[in-house]
């Protein structure tokens, strides 16, 4: 048994142990808090960055015009962004964990859907359209694109699909298939305005050139009138009973047929007459017509510019085709009257082509005056416009004539000069048959 000595040095020597390892407790402890400190700085920083990532990814999945869906490799909605919510009116706790197949309005897209996930590694779909339920429960054709989601080792997660309504898209093209329809349109017009330009210099020269020889040639005949009378006098005067004349005369009056001749000559200096003034006339309607219209506030009467357009027509084309026009005396109107009568001419040169087929072709023109406007109705007895087509009478290149009987650029032509007098240009079908024409325009201030 130890002596008292010996317990002693004993109890000391635990003391300095117990003391060394307390000391070397507390180091590792500091040690071990001073690491905690900074893992938790780290974390911190982690975590910080994770929610700026959270809160960037939230931003740019709700600015997103399209829509997005998450799923998981069966097809169940993990996560959407609001304009899915936006479309079909429904929040996120309500879609979240529904399979994607319910999203749809039809069995059939439903069914699409759910071939999405069908087999064991899905492909990629493109552009599928499907009919996605609104928000008002109505079909909605939406544009889809479906993608594979692979986990980190490219093991199939789920898929994510991503879409957009077909409206948009539809609105989109249709903008610019408008836009492209546009540019041709005013393209042509300028070509058709650079060819309507130089035939009108080419015919404003020509009308120049025939007024000469047209007033040599009514000239002469007035003249010549004069001398036939004269030389029906002489030849009556020789051949009087009073006139001693020989045999030989009067067979030579015989032979030669003088009194055939001479019945014939007024008739012939009549039509000659005619002519030459119906050819005045017409260069001086070339002359109108090809006049630059420098400006086009100029005050003309209407029914004087019908009358001319109509007489140019029915005098070029068959003699059956009859028009009838009952219009007041004075009708008037502001604008280029020039450019009115390349409107009206296009009107009856149409209902002309129109009635070519039936036994009596016939136009009726008349005017109906109200709240200071002229409404003038040109009818026809065609076989009137098909339903189908009274939309688009006023299109460019659109018409029903055979190839290479029509531009269809006439009646577009007419619309916009119609347009820039402040009127309107309107087509239908008439109940008893054949189609109506109607040209509004305002009357002048001069119009009581």
């Amino acid at each position: 048994m130890p002596g008292p000595d010996a317990l002693a040095d004993a109890q000391a020597g635990l003391e300095r142990v117990d003391e060394t390892v307390w000391v070397e407790v507390i180091r590792k402890m500091d040690e071990v808090y001073n690491d905690l400190l900074q893992y938790e700085v780290v974390l911190e920083q982690k975590n910080a960055a994770l929610e700026d990532s959270q809160q960037f990814i939230e931003s740019v999945l709700a600015s997103m015009s399209d829509i997005l869906i998450v799923c998981n490799r069966h097809g169940t909605i993990q996560e959407i962004n609001d304009s899915l919510r936006r479309c079909i009116g429904q929040d996120e706790s309500q879609l979240r964990g529904r399979p994607l197949a319910e999203l749809f309005a039809d069995e059939g897209s439903r069914q699409r859907a759910r071939d999405f996930f069908s087999a064991a590694r899905p492909a990629a779909v493109q552009d599928c359209e499907l009919l996605i339920s609104g928000r008002d429960g109505s079909p909605l054709p939406v544009s889809l694109n479906c993608t594979p989601r692979l986990s980190g080792t490219g093991k199939l997660v789920g898929m994510v699909v991503t879409g957009r309504p077909v409206g948009e898209l539809r609105r989109a093209y249709h903008a610019l298939r408008q836009a492209h329809e546009d540019l041709k349109r005013t393209q042509q017009q300028l070509v058709q305005a650079e060819k309507m330009a130089s035939l009108g210099r080419l015919v404003a020269g020509v009308a120049h050139e025939l007024n000469n020889p047209i007033s040599f040639v009514l000239g002469n005949v007035l003249a010549f009138r004069r001398y036939a009378a004269r030389l029906q006098t002489y030849i009556e005067a020789v051949h009087s009973d009073d006139c001693q004349r020989s045999p030989e005369v009067d067979r030579l009056r015989q032979e030669l047929r003088i009194d055939r001749i001479m019945a014939d000559l007024e008739p012939l200096l009549d039509g000659m007459t005619e002519g030459g003034e119906r050819t005045r006339d017409i260069v001086d309607g070339l002359k109108r017509f090809s006049a630059i219209d420098r400006t086009v506030d100029e005050p003309f009467n209407l029914a004087e510019v019908v009358a001319r357009a109509v007489r140019w027509v029915t005098r070029s084309g068959p003699a059956a085709f009859q028009v009838k026009v009952d219009l007041p005396a004075d009708l008037p109107v502001t604008g280029s009257s020039g450019q009115m009568q390349q409107v009206l001419m296009n009107l009856v040169l149409n209902a002309r082509d129109a009635t070519g087929g039936c036994r009596s072709p016939q136009l009726e023109i008349a005017a109906i005056i109200a709240d200071r406007t002229v409404c003038l109705h040109l009818d026809d007895n065609g076989p009137g416009i098909a339903p189908s087509d009274l939309s688009r009478v006023f299109d460019p290149f659109f018409t029903t004539k055979p190839v290479g009987q029509g531009t269809g650029l006439g009646l577009s032509i007419s619309y916009g000069i119609v347009e820039r007098h402040g009127g309107r240009l309107e087509v239908s079908n008439r109940a008893q048959g054949g189609a109506r024409f109607s040209l509004i325009l305002p009357l002048a201030q001069s119009m009581p």
